[in-house]
């Protein structure tokens, strides 16, 4: 069908909230065209779109259609499946609550059984309950540090990690087999929690996995500086209650939260765009900072599974870590402390994205450390856990450029509750030594190099938007820039044929001869491409420097792409 033809269907036979909504849209083709030109698509990723009605959005409709899908594969799996079942979490976004539920409702329909969390929950604790409930299934309902019009639908398989290919490809050949208005069918929650097919989870999980948590502590006591002041923002998202309660409950106790971003708001109204990636996001914990002297600022994207800082210089300003960064730091702490007390186990083994930085892999080699890297997402991190342990391989942390870090193998997903309790141990930790993180920054750099590293995003939305993305990475896959100064492409490597132990994706990445490298690829969840640059030298300027010739050098490429 066309996209109009779509457009008319859905006017027709749509309930009546739904149908108002489509007919104010009369008129207006290009919207029409966006909202009905393609069906959102399933796969590892989930779904994740604008809220509203269309084959392209999210809606109750599409997420019926996925979740009846869903279930008939569970199903197909047998009665252990079904009496498994799944856990289920949501967000603090619009509709976020109603989507959850009538995941519950068509699971219950289908005979299987649900653990519906019985309010919002940081993503981490939906992976942890997968494996302490032993479900077969999760599902997220989630759009993560997504702009407010956008909501998600996460899916998990029974090891706690986000689906990979080949569970993600059966789901969908059940998902295009059900008719999205006439497929699905529901138990209303209140008759599937009296029938047992529905149990609401609460504080027992929350004490179970939090306890977990504090399993992964290195230090405590006299080795650490609990008088750290320090501020957290959760951005108005699921992470306040959960982080809150750690670190209280750790023993810190100079913890201040920015107030206005304390409660769930779907609209994000102090932030616009809740990533903490952005260092505008921290304009709120800055000034609450200064106002209590914070040493730290601490800042949670919606779901809590990414963590960002900023911390105090000398000169009494707040300065921004990267992702890269901050899981040097993390690496650092860990490894070296798991060493120094005797507990790191034989062959240690970090994960790591193929478009994540070297200097936490360098740090690891210095404690007998092995990297290993994965396809973005955690879902491919963590993915690598089981081959690892029939290696005979220890996995102890996992990370991504991308703010993303997860410690030990109870969570399979990132992790920004215990990456936020471990931060603060090793703020505390380094306090106590008279040093604050960007000292132990700056002893990184001068130990191993100065390691920059930039990220750049071009954002192409709409229909014509996708179009150009895929002709950047073809017209740069098959024409690249060689040379950058005296150094110059000794290694081109295409992830689309897979790579060593990589398999296939739409990734082009360059190593330079003098240790820098960049990649080019579109995002998988939104309307973007990608550049990462990253330099090695032996000074923060010559590092500087030469990032900037290769965003200049490769940014000219692709423009020329139209």
């Amino acid at each position: 069908m066309s996209y109009m033809e779509l457009y008319e269907l859905w006017l027709n036979t749509v309930d009546k909230e739904t149908s108002a909504e489509l007919e104010a849209l009369k008129g207006n083709n290009a919207e029409i065209e966006d909202r009905f030109y393609k069906s959102l698509e399933f796969g590892t990723a989930g779904l994740r779109g604008k809220l509203g009605a269309g084959t392209n959005r999210m809606n109750r409709y599409n997420i019926g259609k996925v979740t009846q899908g869903i279930a008939n594969f569970i199903k197909s799996k047998g009665q252990d499946y079904m009496d498994r079942g799944l856990a289920i979490a949501y967000d603090c976004r619009h509709f976020s609550t109603e989507f959850a539920t009538y995941v519950a409702e068509i699971m219950a329909a289908n005979g299987i059984k649900s653990y519906l969390f019985e309010s919002l929950r940081p993503t981490p604790e939906l992976s942890y309950a997968i494996r302490q409930l032993n479900t077969a299934s999760g599902i997220n309902i989630t759009a993560s540090h997504n702009p407010k019009e956008y909501n998600g639908y996460k899916v998990y398989w029974e090891d706690g990690a986000q689906v990979l290919d080949d569970i993600a490809d059966a789901m969908t050949v059940e998902i295009n087999k059900i008719d999205i208005f006439t497929g699905v069918q529901s138990l209303p929650l209140d008759e599937a929690i009296k029938a047992g097919f529905v149990t609401i989870l609460g504080e027992e999980m929350d004490f179970k996995y939090l306890e977990m948590v504090k399993t992964l502590s290195i230090y405590d006591g006299d080795d650490i500086d609990k008088s750290a002041t320090i501020v957290y923002t959760p951005l108005n998202g699921a992470g306040s209650v959960m982080v809150q309660r750690i670190l209280r409950e750790r023993g810190f106790t100079e913890i201040h939260v920015v107030a206005e971003q304390e409660m769930p708001d779907p609209d994000f109204t102090t932030v616009g765009y809740p990533n903490p990636e952005d260092t505008k996001a921290f304009k709120y914990s800055e000034k609450l900072g200064h106002k209590v002297g914070a040493e730290l600022l601490l800042a949670t994207d919606p779901d809590c599974d990414r963590l960002a800082i900023e911390v105090l210089d000398k000169n009494g300003e707040y300065v921004a870590f990267n992702g890269n960064q901050t899981g040097a730091i993390l690496i650092k702490y860990i490894t070296e402390g798991l060493y120094n007390t005797g507990k790191l186990p034989e062959k240690p083994a970090i994960v790591k994205s193929i478009v994540t930085g070297d200097l936490g892999k360098v740090i690891g080699e210095t404690f007998g450390v092995t990297t290993f890297e994965s396809l973005t997402g955690f879902k491919n991190i963590c993915g690598r856990i089981p081959e690892l342990k029939e290696n005979g391989f220890n996995y102890i942390f996992g990370y991504e450029e991308s703010i993303g870090y997860t410690t030990g193998t109870a969570v399979r997903d990132k992790d920004a509750v215990s990456s936020v309790m471990l931060l603060c141990e090793a703020a505390a930790y380094y306090k106590k030594q008279g040093k604050t993180l960007l000292d132990i920054r700056q002893e990184l750099f001068q130990k191993y190099g100065y390691y920059k590293e930039k990220q750049i995003s071009l954002i192409l939305e709409g229909i014509e938007g996708q179009k150009r993305i895929a002709r950047m990475m073809e017209g740069y896959r098959s024409k690249y820039v060689t040379q950058f100064g005296e150094a110059k492409v000794d290694e081109a490597i295409d992830y689309l044929n897979g790579y060593k132990d990589i398999p296939s994706s739409n990734v082009l990445k360059f190593k330079l001869d003098d240790g820098s490298w960049f990649a080019v690829r579109p995002s998988g969840t939104e309307p973007k491409i990608k550049l990462y640059i990253y330099t090695k030298a032996p000074t923060d300027q010559q590092a500087t420097d030469n990032i900037a010739l290769i965003e200049k050098l490769v940014l000219a490429r692709l423009d020329e792409i139209k």
